[in-house]
């Protein structure tokens, strides 16, 4: 690694140099890490797929990490991983946004001592979605943290934040990472191929950080084959079929988490010969948290396949309304879901771009009963039921 993350007192080099395209906000991370006294508070602000996820999680590493980032370290796997007892990744659990319950409980687990290392890291991955209550409450503890406490968090826009959370956070603005860089940052550090890369990116909603993730996951890779598979049969399925094509996606969504609560099982056993109880059961009591955030992840990736494999017939009619020859998707490099191009062309032929459209919407619907805590089968079997009436 260069030595834009070097950390000075150990001699590390901390992972921000793999902060694709974002150079100022790279030597800014360097200078908190290599600072006697790192600010507490931190926004990170910038577009969809710009890195923001990226960089929290290597600030975290290094603030984490015994060696300041060594980014091979078990500290430093367990904060990718997200079972780091000290890396605190909270999501929105309501259908507006963060609920009170939410930050009154980080509000009281901040007051309580690290499980494993010297600090604390809690990351908020939609500031925007902040309500003035919830916000208000968190001020306090943004102004006067408990000590080693830190807190990261998350926006595409500054204005979308409130100014007294504002007032409390050091700024970092990300810049909108070229798509051609970001699929080049993939392939270069998974191995995937430039199609493999895209493919995981549109999984991902775009976000460079989890699309390397996605590739790595055999269990996630299946899992998008399994979504297009029971989309691509939907045209001929009874309601018999539909329903049951549903119970099978949930089962195949089931694999990515049970190698989350593996992991977590180990680390638990990991953990018994040196925490306490208190400590164990703030343990499992994150580990919670952190398998209901990737159900949801999980479900969102599974709208997101949908979603591309929608756009992707789309974009066949638009190319067949602009000129009468057939196009195939094999000479169409925006073409996401290129393995699946053959049954993609077929359905264009078939279905008009406002169905298209409809069936889009469809998924979106799908995310807003979601958020609204709608149980994900039913809302999966509704957007079923929507996109098979637009592809007949």
């Amino acid at each position: 690694m260069s030595a834009v993350g070097h950390t000075a007192h150990t001699g590390i080099v901390a992972p921000f140099d793999e902060l694709v395209g974002q150079d100022i906000a790279a030597r800014f991370l360097s200078a908190v890490i290599t600072s006697d006294k790192p600010h507490h508070a931190y926004a990170f602000v910038g577009p969809l797929g710009s890195g923001k996820t990226a960089a929290a999680t290597a600030l975290a590493q290094a603030l984490l990490c015994p060696n300041g980032g060594a980014d091979s370290c078990e500290s430093c796997k367990r904060v990718i991983r997200r079972t780091h007892p000290d890396f605190h990744v909270v999501e929105p659990l309501g259908a507006a946004g963060y609920l009170m319950q939410q930050i009154q409980e980080l509000i009281r687990d901040s007051m309580l001592a690290p499980i494993r290392a010297r600090r604390k890291v809690y990351l908020l991955t939609r500031g925007d979605l902040l309500a003035d209550s919830a916000a208000n409450s968190l001020l306090k503890t943004l102004e006067e943290p408990p000590p080693g406490t830190f807190f990261i968090i998350l926006a595409r826009t500054q204005s979308a934040l409130k100014d007294t959370l504002l007032s409390r956070c050091q700024v970092l603005a990300f810049r909108r990472i070229p798509e051609s860089e970001a699929l080049s940052t993939i392939s270069q550090n998974t191995g995937a191929t430039t199609v493999e890369a895209r493919i995981a990116l549109a999984a991902t909603g775009g976000s460079l950080l989890f699309a390397e993730q996605f590739w790595r996951s055999q269990e996630r890779r299946d899992l998008r084959v399994a979504t297009i598979e029971a989309l691509e049969r939907l045209p001929h399925a009874d309601d018999a079929d539909l329903l049951e094509a549903v119970k099978n996606l949930l089962v195949a969504m089931k694999a990515p988490l049970d190698v989350v609560i593996l992991e977590q099982k180990n680390q638990l056993k990991l953990s018994e010969d040196y925490l306490g109880k208190g400590a164990l059961g703030r343990l499992e009591q994150q580990q919670r948290r952190e398998l209901s955030n990737r159900e949801h992840q999980t479900i969102g990736e599974t709208l997101e396949v949908a979603r591309s494999w929608l756009r992707d017939i789309m974009l066949i009619k638009v190319y067949e309304a602009a000129s009468p020859q057939s196009v195939s998707p094999r000479d169409t490099p925006q073409i996401i879901n290129t393995d699946f191009h053959s049954n993609i062309e077929r359905i264009a032929a078939r279905v008009e771009l406002d169905n298209c459209a409809r069936a889009l919407e469809a998924t979106q619907e799908a995310q807003r009963l979601i958020q609204y805590n709608v149980n994900p089968q039913l809302a999966l079997e509704v957007m079923f039921f929507a996109i098979r009436e637009e592809l007949i």
